[in-house]
């Protein structure tokens, strides 16, 4: 969504690197490519004006000329005005002391409130609750039957009296003040937690939808009101918030279609303007592509600073444990790492989603975009093809495949010889690091036992021996002078001297000694 501004942006960063001292001109400088940068990416054109105006004001100031890297002191600015006008911090569901929190959902007809229904419910099952839906857009033409079937994906129960209208003609039959009515009261009886509310949407800023909505929240008085926003609306999407902020007095703000193309803008204004926090990002057509809005997070995706928290979230939630703990037992006791084992992690992989997505949270990842937006999916399918095609012992010993071996597992897979002989050079090198790994460090680190480079390290810290002169009067010296400080040392050490004392001062008849024993002694 971002990668316009995220491009317009780290290109002006960088021409502010390596600069030990920041004039006034660089300044105005870069406020003036931020500004085009945010213009581009369809950003209100108040927000743009506040925003820079800020930036400038704290640039000039004793924050950045009494850096020490006056180019990242900026970069460090503009994140944190960023994260300012996309709401400053996170903002979770107020949930309801007592009875059901109830949920209503609002925007405009396309902005993708059916789906973003199912996406929520979903989510909260997650966080342990007991959500129902209620399906109360009668007006659009299958509405009902989307949110049931979304409901289903999402294994969430959908409260759905009325089938609503079918056809672009047929007058709805329903009541949708009414519906809503009993959804509530169908979910104190049924004892569900929360209850989301699935309104009509609307072409624009229709006086009667919206008169419609205002009634069913005087009807059922939601805890939380969210307006749903299509991100890709571009200018557009302030009048829009706007009326509806007039209109219902919405509470936080949905972004729908966070994945697409467009420039972004929206994101970046209708919080501002609306002083309403964003607090939930439709990620993906998927149920589970749905995540909570984090503006410091998404402040630090547009910089190109990556999301590794988000990405550290997803991995805990999908990770399997067991799995983990097994691997990290197979690790300690330094067994060989299999194909089978390669096989469970390329499946942990898939479980946390996209790789795509995953890649491209961490930092820096706008350098690689386009080898990133190259990548196939289906590649992880075609390695769990070519492993599956193996047998069990094949997989636990791969040295064993030879060549007729390679052509069967190709033909069984469906892919080329070539592909089978590349991924067993890759296993091949992995399972190498692990090995070393395992004996207690990677190579080429010094001082880790086991590691590459500690002997290295210990000779390189040895005592050097002092080199010969070339002068044969100082050599020869300098031999008399080592002879003379190795006798020195001779003397020096007391004769005998095994415990510390002298064999002059040794006396037998002091030890308490069997009879006839000191004849051993050789006294």
């Amino acid at each position: 969504m971002f990668n316009s501004l995220s491009d317009r942006l780290t290109a002006t960063f960088k021409n502010l690197r390596g600069k030990g001292r920041l004039t006034e001109a660089d300044v105005d400088a870069t406020v003036r490519e931020i500004r085009r940068a945010l213009l581009d990416a369809d950003v209100a054109v108040p927000v743009v004006r506040e925003f820079t105006a800020r930036v400038r004001e704290r640039a000039l100031g004793e924050e950045v000329s009494g850096a020490l890297n006056p180019s990242q002191q900026i970069v460090k600015i503009v994140n944190e005005e960023l994260v300012e006008i996309l709401g400053g911090e996170t903002r979770r569901i107020r949930l309801a002391k007592t009875g059901p929190t109830i949920i209503m959902l609002a925007g405009l007809q396309g902005a993708g409130k059916t789906t973003l229904a199912g996406k929520l419910s979903k989510w909260l099952k997650a966080q342990g609750h007991s959500p129902i839906l209620v399906a109360c857009d009668l007006q659009r033409p299958n509405a009902v039957t989307q949110l049931q079937v979304v409901g289903k994906r999402a294994g969430v129960p959908v409260f759905a009296p009325h089938p609503g209208a079918t056809h672009e003609l047929e007058h709805p039959a329903g009541d949708p003040v009414a519906v809503a009515r009993a959804g509530v009261e169908e979910a104190r009886q049924k004892l569900h937690d929360v209850v989301i509310v699935d309104t009509a949407g609307r072409l624009g800023v229709d006086a009667d939808m919206m008169e419609q909505a205002r009634q069913i929240r005087r009807a059922i008085v939601p805890n939380e009101v969210l307006f749903v926003i299509d991100s890709m609306i571009g200018q557009d999407a302030v009048n829009t918030a706007l009326a509806f902020d007039e209109g219902v007095n919405f509470t936080g703000i949905v972004l729908s279609k966070l994945d697409g193309d467009a420039r972004g803008g929206a994101a970046l204004s209708v919080a501002s303007v609306t002083g309403k926090p964003v607090m939930f990002a439709s990620t993906g057509e998927g149920v589970d592509d749905f995540e909570l809005f984090h503006p410091d997070r998404m402040a630090s995706r547009i910089l190109d600073m990556g999301d590794v928290l988000t990405l550290i979230e997803q991995a805990e939630k999908n990770w399997d444990k067991d799995e983990a703990a097994r691997m990290a037992k197979k690790f300690a006791d330094q067994e060989d790492f299999t194909l089978d084992d390669f096989l469970a992690q390329m499946q942990q992989i898939r479980n946390m989603g996209s790789m795509k997505k995953m890649l491209m949270m961490m930092p820096g990842a706008q350098n690689i975009r386009q080898q990133l937006e190259q990548f196939d999916e289906r590649e992880i399918d075609r390695v769990e093809a070519i492993v599956r095609s193996m047998t069990p012992h094949e997989r636990v010993a791969p040295k064993i495949i030879n060549g007729s071996r390679r052509a069967r597992i190709a033909r069984g897979s469906g892919v080329h010889v070539s592909e089978v002989n590349g991924l067993l050079e890759r296993f091949a090198q992995a399972q190498k690091m692990m090995k070393k790994m395992a004996q207690g460090g990677m190579p080429g680190m010094p001082g880790m036992p086991g590691a590459g480079g500690g002997a290295r390290k210990n000779a390189k810290n040895a005592p050097k021996k002092k080199a010969k002169s070339g002068n044969p009067a100082k050599a020869a010296q300098e031999l008399r002078d080592a002879e003379a400080r190795r006798a020195g040392a001779a003397k020096a050490l007391p004769t005998g001297a095994a415990f510390g004392q002298q064999s002059g001062e040794f006396d037998p008849s002091q030890l308490n000694l069997p009879k006839g024993f000191d004849k051993f002694l050789g006294k």
